[in-house]
């Protein structure tokens, strides 16, 4: 029987202390055959890990394969939605192999479109969407 392909679900810290690794971890789960990283149990973020996330994404699509980040823990998804890159790490719509049809992303739903993009271009987190706010 083969060994499983790592799908980074022992992954509990995303942060500038591990970055490198997870980056690494990720790729080469990727060139393994890898498709789905399981996020869930990230309990520790910081800004980092969207840089890796976005990473992940860009070496996938460059790789061929279209990778899917499931199960994202509430500050991750926070995260995501402050930078504006949830369209980037987590398509729409994702090609079916073979046919011309798009099957739909239901991880897509959990994200805002950024609405303004000049207001949302402007330094500081008086800008940031009304829910990320934490006062």
């Amino acid at each position: 029987m083969p060994a499983a392909i790592d799908n980074l679900s022992t992954l509990t810290s995303l942060t500038v202390l591990n970055a490198t690794a997870a980056l690494q971890r990720g790729q080469d789960a990727i060139r393994a055959g890898q498709t789905a990283f399981d996020l869930r149990h990230i309990l520790t973020v910081d800004s980092v890990a969207v840089s890796v996330m976005l990473a992940w994404q860009k070496f996938a699509q460059d790789s061929g394969v279209a990778l899917q980040l499931k199960n994202l823990p509430p500050a991750l998804q926070s995260l995501t939605k402050l930078y504006g890159v949830c369209s980037l790490l987590f398509p729409t719509s994702v090609p079916l192999e073979g046919a011309n049809q798009q099957a739909h992303n239901p991880a897509h739903h959990n994200f805002a479109p950024v609405k303004d993009a000049a207001t949302a271009s402007k330094p500081g987190l008086a800008n940031a969407p009304a829910g990320l706010h934490h006062h």
